[in-house]
Formats: structure tokens, C-alpha cells, sequence
């Protein structure tokens, strides 16, 4: 990786080290951090003289070597300077909590206006909304993108950031169009990596973050980590990453609650860690508590599903959404445990 002197190289220079890299047979990825860009290197990094010829460039002031095969999400990374961000909240200095439907109901649009209006008034930072759905079964409601239509609306009655799924290339663009700002990608494209690498692509540079759920049947730490790298090699560092329970099913909760790998994920990398107790229990009952168990293996935030009147909600929101209340009271808790898991964070 490549940290110029400057904020960012200019066009000539950054020509003159593409040059020199394609003589390795490597290519370069540029990067637009909070406050600089910096440069990585993709090919094999095993060219003593490539190294020697960009550290003696004036305008470069080092090149790192990463070994780790996530060079961008690595903690070593450049990018672990960066300050993050999101929703008027510094990452890592203050919990993150998204809230929101599961599904929204395009018919009923006032159900989706008062639960924005709910997350606002617990304390929520961002608002999650289902637009297009990916169901198990062909003939299960697939979403409507007039739902997208009534997420814009809350907004700009709430002044809350969106997220929103996608999953091709269709929805991504519309979703950009619209100015979403936050795209998730869900449990079943987590390893889906020619819409990972578009999606970089499209929001490189951009003020666009991009939520990334942990697949179903993803194993290791660093496979999820790897999934990561096609974003910020593409373009977008700007991540969020989503412990949401996994396959097998634990015997009465839906998934297999995962929040325990928060603490292996911020072992090897900078980016955030956001748990998401609703999906890995399945169950509203399951999730303060949940919730409170991410925070404590290290999460950085809370991504909850939450509905104004769970009962009268469509897709998973009856049995797992939040109601107001108990949202607020959940948020609250997880607050207060946050202070006492890190005092020296606390304002003064």
C-alpha cells in the first residue's frame, strides 16, 4: 500500500506509479479515505526493486507491505487512521444503533412513517427498511420498490440515513439514484463477489457506506473478512461488518447466534463490527438480551428490527420486530452497558 506525503497523488503522479507497478505485473487501487487516498497495490507484492523504485519517489512517503490476503481490512492498514463517521456518530467512540421494519409495506405507509419517528425517539441513528425481499420460496412477497418511495419520505421527516438491501444490479442503481445511504448486502450475497465488486465499483469515493452481513453458511473469520476486501479493493472502504447468526439453526433460536466473532473480527481488522441479535435469534423476546451480548464481545453498534405494531407487520416483523417500548428500552440498556464497558470513552 502506498501513503503518499500529500492528501492524494496528483494525476501525473499517480500515472508515473502505475507505470512502474505494471511493470511487476501489478495495478493500482486508489482509495478515497475520510481525510486522504491511499494507494494499494494489487498483484503479487514479492518485487524488492518495485518497492525500492515507489519509496524513492519525493512525493510517497512509505509503502507497506501487508501479507495479510485482506491488505485493505487488515489492522495494520492505513485505513485503520481513518476516523469513521456514520449517522453523526464516531465509530468506535460511541455505539451505532440502526432500527427499523424488516419488510416495508408499501400499502400501509403510515406503519413505516411512525416507526421511523419511533427509532428517532429511542435514540436510533439510522433507518433499515426492507425494499426488495429475497425469499426462500418463489411465491413469497418479494418487495416493492414503491417501498422506497415511503423510506425517502421518513427520512426526510426524521432526518434519519437510510439502509437499505440490494442484490443486483438493478436495485443498486436505483438505490444510488435515490441517494440511500447505506446499502446492506445481505446474508445470501454475502460471497456473491461480482455484486460485492460493483458495488465498490459504483460508490468508490462516494459518501455511500455499505453494510455487510455475514453468509449463512460462511465458516471462517477470515472468509468474511475476505468478502470485505472485494469492497474496499473495489473502491469503497467505508464498511460495516454484521455478525447476523448462521447455519445450522441453534435449537430454538432461528440462526446460530455468531456476536462471539466481534472480538476475533477486531483482532485482525480496523473496520466496525454492527450485531444484528434479531436475525441471529429469530425471536423478539431473544433480542435485548442478545443485544447486549454483542455489545459485550466488542460490537461497535446494534442493527434491530423494529416495527410500530410488530402484529400488523409483514415478513419476519411479527415475530422478531421490536415494538416501540421495548426499543426504547433496549436501546437505553444497551447505552448504559456501553459506558460501563468503556468509562474512558465517556464524555467528561
Amino acid at each position: 500500500m502506498i501513503i503518499p506525503r500529500e492528501a492524494s497523488l496528483t494525476k501525473a503522479q499517480l500515472e508515473e506509479v502505475r507505470g512502474i507497478v505494471a511493470e511487476f505485473g501489478c495495478e493500482i487501487q486508489e482509495i478515497v479515505g475520510a481525510h486522504r487516498r491511499v494507494y494499494a497495490i494489487l498483484g503479487p507484492e514479492t518485487h524488492e526493486v518495485m518497492f525500492n523504485r515507489l519509496i524513492g519517489l519525493p512525493y510517497v512517503d512509505r509503502v507497506d507491505h501487508i501479507e495479510s490476503g485482506y491488505r485493505l481490512l487488515d489492522r495494520t492498514s492505513e485505513l485503520a487512521r481513518q476516523e469513521l463517521v456514520l449517522g453523526g456518530v464516531a465509530l468506535g467512540t460511541d455505539p451505532l444503533f440502526i432500527a427499523g421494519p424488516c419488510t416495508v409495506d408499501p400499502e400501509e405507509p403510515t406503519l413505516t412513517l411512525e416507526t421511523a419517528a419511533a427509532v428517532r425517539e429511542a435514540g436510533g441513528h439510522l433507518l433499515r427498511g426492507g425494499v426488495w425481499k429475497p425469499r426462500t420460496r418463489p411465491y413469497s412477497y418479494q418487495g416493492d420498490s414503491r417501498a422506497l418511495d415511503t423510506l425517502l419520505e421518513a427520512r426526510e421527516r426524521t432526518g434519519l440515513p437510510l439502509v437499505v438491501e440490494v442484490m443486483d444490479g438493478d436495485q443498486l442503481e436505483t438505490a444510488l439514484a435515490l441517494g440511500v445511504d447505506v446499502l446492506q448486502v445481505g446474508a445470501r450475497n454475502a460471497l456473491n463477489y461480482s455484486l460485492l465488486k460493483e458495488i465498490g465499483r459504483r460508490t468508490a469515493g462516494s459518501e455511500t457506506w455499505v453494510l455487510l452481513k455475514r453468509s449463512l453458511s460462511m465458516g471462517p473469520v477470515d472468509e468474511f473478512l475476505s468478502a470485505a476486501e472485494y469492497l474496499a479493493a473495489a473502491g469503497n472502504p467505508r464498511l460495516l461488518l454484521c455478525p447476523r447468526g448462521t447455519a445450522p439453526a441453534l435449537d430454538g433460536y432461528r440462526n446460530h447466534p455468531d456476536e462471539s466473532i466481534a472480538q476475533l473480527l477486531k483482532e485482525k481488522s480496523w473496520a466496525p463490527v454492527v450485531g444484528d441479535p434479531s436475525h441471529a435469534t429469530g425471536r423478539a423476546a431473544y433480542v435485548p438480551a442478545a443485544a447486549l451480548a454483542a455489545l459485550a464481545y466488542g460490537a461497535d453498534g446494534l442493527a434491530l428490527e423494529a416495527h410500530v405494531h410488530p402484529p400488523r407487520g409483514i415478513g419476519d416483523d411479527p415475530k422478531q420486530a421490536l415494538d416501540p417500548e421495548t426499543l426504547h428500552d433496549t436501546l437505553a440498556r444497551a447505552r448504559a452497558f456501553w459506558e460501563l464497558l468503556h468509562p474512558h470513552k465517556v464524555p467528561a
